[in-house]
């Protein structure tokens, strides 16, 4: 037993590990907690229990999901550079479980989306980036402070996420108590419950020496993790000014619309009654191909492409979302049409929705016969206000009535057909009028059709 001393273990080592074999195995776990540092999603354990640390992931809520100002530090570079992507988001997961000591364990995975814009215009679109850590951590660390009563411990005063937030504003601590605030930072600290790596097994264990020599190298690395957090005031203002000129300055597309209403229909040509390709959602963006004077041609996706009513979308800068006035006034719809007639009988078509059922049949006369204003728009416009002014008797007889007709009688004439609930959705505003009109039935379709392929500017 000469020259051997015993270990904790009870198994016996050298006295004394070349340096070399020691350098080699803190490399080896330096590697491996690098590996795991990077690998998701993020969780640390708390003493809290789990409603507690619940109520306090509520007042965080605001700032889990919104808008990146910039993707440098916050995602990992993939198959593009960083600075081809455009209009980048975040969404935080947050996974919240008891432990079996009454404490709880959070776990987090952030999403991160954004506009890649190619050479080749079919290859844009919007693809999914992976998360550097910076946001999990971000989010652990505001938790962290609110459970403990560190000085991120501000309630949440409700403001929008549509930035992503500059986080060491909010834990940053004077100069002159950042070291005498390491100690009592690191007894707050939570345990981080995931396992910690080892090195491989070689049939022998480290001796105590040796594993507080790693301990103390861990704990340095910790320290010096600490220290970039701990910046001044001015600093923290004037990293947060350049992060919004960053945003100021990034290149926005100008051909771009955007949908104003959900359920906003794309369809396949400029018609009131060409397929409908999707129901759009309020805020979606497209490139704008062209446009007339009542419909955008819009590109969706690679080599697809659309169109959607003009007055739907919110336009490019400089470009009116409805058309321009002519120099002489068109008359009011009101002032060219008159209702003749009003009676209750069977649908007097061949419409699947309402073959064979009662209906209210509204017969419309032009009220001078030779007045060129009264083409398909003033029909629209006229139908429109039909419609909102004999929905409450529909609503009142929705068991006899199962809808409405719109009987234009003159040359040009023709007819409009809805059911009950298409004019109940857009009376309570989840229909706009364009998808209203994709909705209805039209005999002859042409009498109606409004679409004009030349451009409108």
């Amino acid at each position: 037993m000469t020259g051997r001393s015993r270990g904790d273990s009870g198994r016996f080592l050298p006295s004394a590990l070349s340096s070399t074999t020691l350098l080699l195995a803190m490399l080896l776990l330096a590697v491996a907690q690098r590996g795991s540092a990077q690998a998701g999603p993020y969780e640390r354990s708390y003493r809290q229990s789990k409603s507690v640390v619940e109520r306090a992931l509520k007042e965080l809520q605001a700032t889990m999901n919104g808008r990146l100002p910039v993707l440098e530090g916050f995602a990992l570079p993939g198959d593009h550079p960083l600075n081809r992507y455009q209009r980048a988001f975040y969404q935080s997961a947050v996974q919240v479980s008891s432990t079996g000591s009454g404490g709880t364990v959070v776990r987090v995975s952030a999403k991160i989306t954004a506009w890649y814009t190619d050479s080749i215009a079919s290859r844009s679109g919007y693809q999914l980036l992976t998360s550097n850590g910076r946001i999990e951590s971000d989010l652990l660390d505001r938790l962290t402070d609110l459970l403990t009563g560190g000085p991120g411990a501000t309630r949440s005063s409700g403001n929008s996420s549509e930035d992503y937030p500059v986080i060491a504003a909010a834990t940053a601590k004077p100069p002159a108590a950042a070291e005498e605030g390491v100690a009592d930072q690191e007894a707050a600290e939570p345990t981080i419950s995931a396992p910690m790596p080892r090195l491989p097994e070689t049939g022998r264990t480290f001796s105590s020496s040796l594993e507080q020599g790693l301990s103390s190298q861990r704990l340095a690395e910790s320290q010096k993790s600490l220290k970039p957090s701990v910046q001044p005031e001015g600093g923290l203002r004037a990293e947060a000014a350049s992060l919004e000129e960053v945003l100021k300055n990034q290149a926005h597309p100008k051909n771009l619309v955007a949908i104003k209403k959900s359920g906003t229909p794309v369809v396949a040509t400029p018609s009131l009654n060409a397929k409908t390709l999707f129901l759009a959602s309020a805020h979606d963006e497209f490139e704008m191909l062209d446009y007339s004077a009542d419909w955008v041609h819009v590109r969706i996706s690679g080599l697809s492409r659309g169109w959607i009513w003009r007055t739907s979308l919110e336009m490019p800068e400089g470009i009116s979302d409805v058309p321009l006035p002519s120099a002489r006034p068109a008359p009011v719809a009101a002032d060219l049409f008159q209702v003749t007639r009003e009676e209750t009988a069977p649908f007097p078509g061949d419409w699947d929705p309402l073959r064979g059922r009662n209906v209210k049949i509204v017969s419309v006369q032009k009220i001078q016969e030779n007045e060129k204003a009264g083409g398909a728009k003033a029909k629209l416009e006229f139908a429109k206000f039909l419609l909102d002014q004999n929905y409450a008797e529909l609503a009142a007889k929705s068991q006899e009535l199962a809808g409405v007709v719109l009987i234009f009688d003159s040359v040009d004439g023709g007819m409009i057909a809805a059911t009950l609930p298409t004019v109940q959705a857009w009376k309570a505003g989840t229909l706009s009028d364009a998808a209203l009109w994709h909705q209805c039935y039209f005999d002859p379709p042409e009498t109606f059709s409004v679409a004009s392929p030349s451009s409108g500017r």
